[in-house]
């Protein structure tokens, strides 16, 4: 189990793939942890040297004291990129991944070629909401908002179709950490990249699911104006398009990176 210690945290990380090939990273939603990538990586590591890890607060990463902050949480991935000896590299982040993508781009941009931003958005109101939900998890667990979260990440044919990969997905939430969960609920609380995305340079590609409701459209369609040249994919998918749409996501993402 690679560990490596960097912002005051012990940070648990995966790098896969040839030694030869691009970097690809991969960062992952609120309540996951690096297995969230599972459908991409077969495809992935044709292409790429995969980089994953859990985020401050997740699956086998420590958990610190909270609050934490997206900056904060940007700053372990350029630890990791450092203590690994990675200069540039690509980043594919999902939900709370994007959000730390988006502030990479605008603020390390120079360790950065490619950016692939997926079902996120610059800023997530109402404060409030955030507020009931880390009280919620402090009370009663994470069990107690485990099925709404579900609910708002899969449409609900795909949780039909597909329930062993629901329960998949639903464990890594039921397992992680509610004192991690709650300071990560606080990064994407707080974090407004509304007025950075004009410094975002690195070519990116902004993916929505058109039945998300925690990230909707018109959310990355925002992203997607405010930075120069950026591309902009619809998905027939809600929150977590990786799984929902895992060829055409997947498809689109090596498409984008090898351009």
């Amino acid at each position: 189990m690679p560990i490596i210690e960097t912002g005051g945290a012990k940070l648990h990380y995966q790098i896969e793939g040839r030694a030869d090939a691009p970097v690809l990273v991969l960062s992952n939603s609120l309540g996951t942890e690096l297995g969230m990538w599972a459908p991409q990586m077969p495809r992935l590591l044709e292409h790429f040297r995969v980089l994953r890890h859990d985020a401050r607060g997740h699956g086998q990463s420590q958990v610190t004291p909270g609050p934490y902050s997206i900056a904060q949480l940007a700053g372990d991935v350029i630890g990791l990129m450092d203590h690994l000896q990675i200069q540039r590299a690509h980043f594919c982040g999902l939900s709370m991944g994007g959000m730390i993508g988006m502030w990479l781009g605008a603020h390390h941009a120079s360790r950065i070629e490619r950016l692939v931003l997926s079902n996120t958005a610059a800023c997530i109101p109402p404060r409030e909401a955030w507020n009931v939900r880390i009280d919620k998890v402090k009370l009663a667990g994470m069990a107690s908002i485990a099925e709404g979260v579900v609910e708002r990440w899969f449409t609900p044919g795909f949780a039909a179709r597909e329930p062993q990969q629901i329960d998949q997905v639903r464990a890594m939430l039921l397992h992680t950490s509610p004192s991690g969960y709650v300071a990560n609920c606080a990064a994407v609380r707080d974090m407004d990249m509304r007025g950075d995305l004009v410094a975002i340079r690195a070519p990116t590609l902004i993916i929505a699911g058109s039945l998300d409701k925690s990230t909707p459209p018109h959310d990355g369609e925002f992203v997607a104006q405010q930075i120069a040249g950026a591309r902009f994919l619809e998905l027939d998918a809600a929150h977590l398009s990786n799984w929902e749409q895992a060829d055409r996501f997947t498809t689109a993402v090596i498409d984008f990176l090898s351009a």
